[in-house]
This record gives C-alpha cells, structure tokens and sequence, in this order.
C-alpha cells in the first residue's frame, strides 16, 4: 500500500453483497467519465466523510443512498474490512453490509454510469483475480485485477476484493 505525503482524505463505501436466490453477489458500480476522482473506473458506493456523519458506517449508508439509491433499511452491515490508502489520496474504511432483496435503486446519473453485480463465487476463485504491473511516474507499480465480462475491476476496488477474499477464506 502506498502512503501520500499530503493529508489524506477520508472517505468509506459499502461493500454490498446482495443475497440473492441463486447465489450471493457483489453490487458494484461504473464511475462517469466526467467526474474528477477516479472517472470511469469500477467502484463501491460511498465517498468523503461528511462534517454531519458519524462514522465511516454513516458515511458509507449515506454515499450508497446518494450514489445509487439503495435504502439503509435493506442493508445490515457485518463488518469492516482494512482501511484502504490511495495514492491519489484517500483513506477508505470498507464496510461490509449484507443487502436483502427486492429494492429498488436510482443511480445518480451525475455520479453512476452503471450498476452491475458480480458472483461473490467469482471474486472468491482464485483464477480470477490477477496480479499485473505498469510503470507510473518512473516507478513500477504492482495492482490487483479481476477482469469480469466487459469489466476491468481494478485500483483501490480490486485491492478491497482481495481483502475481502483473504477475511472471508479464513473465516471458514
């Protein structure tokens, strides 16, 4: 993980695992290509603490009702994963929440391209998830991928998934 020497910001998102009949999912979600942070990339709902939250679970329940319209009363978070440095700046407390169907959601078209979901069976095999390298500003960097249909899951989001995988296989 990388540490930026400027003051980090922080921010939380959701881990959503939807519970579906035929298996459990990832909800994730495509970023516009306008925005400033992280354009067009695969994310979690969530975002920068606000002055009014309390606690990165607030953060986190009030950025995926704002992002993608998912009210909190379907979802019961079940735990935290490890805070998560960017390099572009960020530090992200991942909360891991539980999402019971049916419900609706209403994508913030400023702010959502896309929702999709992805097996959790998927994420959790260990083919899928790939380890590449690239040079940036001199320096090669290493990076966790998992390429999914026509989806390049990578950054901050991948390297969650990772983790996510790591709590879940020794929880057995």
């Amino acid at each position: 993980m990388y540490e930026p020497a400027e003051k980090l910001t922080q921010a939380a998102v959701l881990i959503p695992i939807v519970e579906r009949s035929e298996g459990l999912t990832v909800l994730l979600t495509k970023r516009t290509a306008h925005l400033h942070d992280h354009a067009g990339q695969i994310s979690f709902p969530g975002g920068r603490v606000d002055p009014g939250d309390n606690g990165p679970e607030s953060t986190a329940l009030r950025e995926t009702e704002e992002e993608i319209g998912l009210a909190r009363e379907h979802i019961r978070l079940v735990g935290q994963l490890d805070t998560y440095v960017t390099r572009t700046g960020f530090e992200i407390s991942p909360l891991v929440g539980l999402v019971r169907p049916p419900f609706d959601l209403k994508p913030d078209d400023f702010e959502v391209a896309e929702v999709f979901e992805v097996p959790l069976g998927f994420i959790l095999d260990p083919a899928s998830q790939q380890r590449q390298s690239r040079m940036f500003q001199g320096a090669l960097r290493h990076f966790y991928v998992f390429p999914y249909d026509n989806y390049y899951i990578w950054g901050a989001t991948a390297g969650m998934l990772v983790n996510l995988t790591e709590v879940l296989r020794h929880a057995d």
